[in-house]
């Protein structure tokens, strides 16, 4: 695979959405995604304001803890503007954004993240997740309470528990430094991505087209196939042999490329988070489904609401399994009441005998009794007549049976 040190972003409103709120930055050293929430109360301004103040930290560092503390103090700066911006905009309250953003200082990687966009390594054939999710249902997969499969369809997977906004003044931001070589593949992409297009996906399409452009754009048709209801955005970084600075201009999309607009209309009410959070399908003002927990109570309430719907999911399989054992038995008694109606003669001991029932068994259950004993005996019987009684003769009925050994006494008698 041919790998030329490039570097490509890409971003796309969606299917469903009616603006952009993602923002997504390729420079020369820095490389970003910002998924802004808040819907019409501002998460494209928020995703737009927090961008232009990081990538003021695109440039040449000397190693690379130093653009690690540049990028921590860049994301900790933009979360002061945003929270200054609400302030002097009371429409925009409740506006925030994730941010996850690579710098490349020499063969090594300095990461800095909130929120719930991803950043993976492609290497070698393989995906990786180098990231966190900052998510409610992250927190119960690493508290053992859901299984990453449950966390994929969990209603509140969307929930964040850390982002930049006017939350928190001094939001967790994880960072960290890697060592890269080339070959690699950094991808950075907003959950229109990451919840619709699986690993497996985003490894095979980064290892069939090599050009970082043309990956990028195959990542987001391949969102777009999935019927894209979120907004979309992709940032490729492809680490070559040469400088550490990316061959490409620097290139800004989504909400961060156009003119940055505070629209105080009806559409930009102030929206509180906790009325979003409990009742997120009931507000209608609201297009996203990213919330801020504003404090523990709410917190708690999430977990109670999960354990709530644990129990009902529980009582729903239970109930489930106690009408298909239902079913079965009530298949059985049938079935079991069906055998009796049937008749047949046979061998019982050394004399003959009608038999209600069928002569097979079902398991332990024996699906024929003794109806009536007679006195005729086997040794009274030709040997052929003998044979056919031992192997059972079936009657159509119990009037048959009867007949049957009616002819049998003659035979004797005879």
């Amino acid at each position: 695979m041919a790998i030329s040190g490039k570097s490509a972003a890409v971003s796309h409103v969606g299917k469903i959405r009616a603006n952009n709120q993602d923002s997504g930055y390729a420079g020369r050293h820095l490389f970003l995604v910002a998924d802004g929430m808040g819907g019409h109360a501002g998460g494209d301004v928020a995703s737009a304001i927090a961008l232009k103040r990081i990538i003021e930290a695109d440039k040449s560092y000397a190693s690379a803890q130093d653009a690690e503390f540049a990028l921590q103090t860049a994301l900790l700066a933009a979360n002061t503007m945003l929270a200054e911006t609400v302030f002097d905009h009371a429409e925009l309250t409740g506006m925030g954004t994730t941010v996850s953003a690579l710098a490349r200082v020499g063969d090594q990687m300095a990461l800095a993240h909130i929120g719930d966009s991803r950043i993976y390594l492609y290497r070698d054939g393989l995906l990786e997740q180098i990231s966190a999710d900052h998510t409610f249902v992250q927190r119960l997969v690493d508290s053992g309470r859901i299984t990453q499969e449950e966390a994929a369809v969990h209603p509140r997977r969307s929930v964040l528990m850390r982002v930049l906004g006017d939350v928190d003044s001094s939001p967790e931001i994880d960072t960290t430094i890697l060592d890269t070589r080339p070959g690699d593949r950094w991808l950075i992409c907003s959950d229109g991505l990451s919840s619709y297009v699986s690993d497996d996906k985003i490894a095979a399409t980064l290892g069939n087209f090599p050009g970082t452009k043309d990956a990028t754009n195959r990542l987001v048709r391949e969102s777009l196939d999935q019927g894209a209801p979120d907004n979309v955005t992709v940032v490729l970084v492809d680490v070559g042999d040469g400088p550490d600075s990316s061959s490409n201009p620097p290139q800004t999309v989504g909400s961060a490329a156009l003119p940055l607009t505070y629209e105080a209309d009806s559409a930009r009410r102030a929206l509180r988070l906790p009325t979003l959070l409990l009742h997120p399908l009931k507000s209608a003002q609201h297009e996203d489904s990213h919330f801020e927990p504003e404090s523990e109570e709410y917190l708690d309430e999430l977990i109670l609401e999960d354990k709530r719907r644990a129990l009902r999911r529980r009582i729903t399989w239970l109930v489930g399994i106690l009408l298909i054992i239902a079913a079965i038995v009530v298949a059985l008694l049938f079935v079991y009441r069906w055998t009796q109606t049937h008749y047949y003669v046979g061998a019982n001991g050394e004399t003959v005998a009608i038999f209600q029932g069928v002569q097979q068994d079902l398991g332990p259950i024996s699906l024929h009794s003794v109806y009536q004993q007679t006195s005729i005996k086997l040794e009274d019987l030709t040997p052929y007549t003998r044979s056919t009684i031992e192997d059972t003769i079936s009657a159509d009925n119990l009037d048959d049976a009867r007949a049957i050994i009616q002819r049998l006494a003659d035979s004797t008698d005879g």
